[in-house]
């Protein structure tokens, strides 16, 4: 059986600063832009997996949802435990230091962790964590 991710979606509360996190920081390109204001959704990937594909949009906007979980959604997000994705990439290193520099959360500095990865941890605009591990 041939399985792989095709999209996943996370949340953002301002599209411009997700976009410089995620286009100008972690250098995805932008594929699709449509809405505007609250209402917007942005699908970001890296380059070459055309396959792969975030869809940044907004919270908690599907119509069933109540008054009552939207707030529960945004306290969450506040908190940094609404959402999380997991990133590799062969220059932990570099790409740290890129983040850092441009101004990202820092959550975890590069650390060797005790089951075997070696990652650090950043938090997007929307409170998202991304992790980032190390590939060889």
């Amino acid at each position: 059986m041939d399985i792989s991710i095709h999209w996943t979606f996370l949340p953002h509360t301002d599209p411009e600063a997700s976009l410089a996190f995620y286009r100008d920081l972690l250098g995805f390109e932008v594929r699709n832009d449509v809405g505007g204001g609250a209402m917007r959704w942005i699908t970001v990937g890296p380059a070459d997996r055309p396959d792969t594909s975030i869809v940044l949009e907004p919270p908690a906007m599907d119509p069933s949802t109540t008054e009552e979980e939207r707030r529960t959604v945004a306290a969450m997000m506040a908190k940094g435990s609404y959402a999380r994705i997991v990133l590799a990439t062969a220059d932990l290193d570099g790409l740290f230091a890129r983040l850092k520099e441009g101004g990202a959360e820092v959550l975890q500095e590069p650390t060797e962790q005790p089951y075997g990865v070696r990652d650090c941890a950043f938090r997007d605009p929307a409170g998202t964590m991304v992790r980032i591990n190390e590939v060889k």
